[in-house]
C-alpha cells in the first residue's frame, strides 16, 4: 500500500476547494456587496432619521421655549389689561358717583328752590286772603258804624222833631 493513504484523492481536494473559492467569489461578488451596500443605505438612512429628529426635537423645544415666553408675555399683558381696565372702572365709578352727587346737590337745590316759591306763592295767597279778610272786615265794621251812627243821627233827630 503506498500511495495514497485512507484513499484520499488529493485532486479531487483541490477541485473541491477551486470550486468552493469560486462559488465563495461569486456569492461575494452577487451577494455580500449588495447587501452591504444595503446595509450601508440602511445606516445612513437612520442615521440620517436619527439627524432629522434630533433636529425636530430641538426645533420643538425651540418652539415651545417661544410658546411658554409668548404665554408668560400673554399673561404679562393680560394683567397690565386687567390693570388698565380696573383702574379705567376705577376711574368711571368716581366720576359716575361725582355726577350722582351733583345731580343730587342739583335736584335738592331745585327742590328747595321750587319749596320756596310755592312757600312763597302760599304766604302771598295767604296775604291777599287776610288783606280780603281784613277789608271786608273793615268794611262791615264802617257800614256797622256808619249805620250806628246814621241810626243814632236819626233817633236824635227823631227825638228832636
Amino acid at each position: 500500500m503506498t500511495g495514497i493513504p485512507l484513499n484520499i484523492d488529493w485532486q479531487q481536494i483541490l477541485l473541491h476547494l477551486f470550486n468552493f473559492t469560486i462559488l465563495f467569489g461569486a456569492l461575494y461578488i452577487l451577494l455580500y456587496k449588495p447587501v452591504r451596500d444595503f446595509m450601508a443605505k440602511r445606516t445612513a438612512y437612520y442615521a440620517d432619521m436619527d439627524s432629522r429628529a434630533a433636529d425636530a426635537l430641538k426645533e420643538a423645544e425651540s418652539n415651545r421655549d417661544a410658546y411658554d415666553e409668548k404665554v408668560r408675555s400673554f399673561d404679562e399683558e393680560i394683567r397690565a389689561e386687567k390693570a388698565k381696565m380696573n383702574k379705567e372702572i376705577s376711574d368711571q365709578r368716581d366720576h359716575q358717583l361725582a355726577q350722582a352727587k351733583t345731580d343730587a346737590e342739583k335736584i335738592i337745590s331745585d327742590a328747595k328752590a321750587e319749596a320756596e316759591r310755592e312757600k312763597d306763592e302760599i304766604i302771598a295767597s295767604a296775604q291777599k286772603e287776610i288783606a280780603g279778610m281784613v277789608t271786608d272786615a273793615m268794611e262791615k265794621l264802617t257800614l256797622e258804624q256808619s249805620a250806628s251812627d246814621a241810626f243814632d243821627q236819626f233817633l236824635d233827630a227823631a227825638e228832636e222833631k
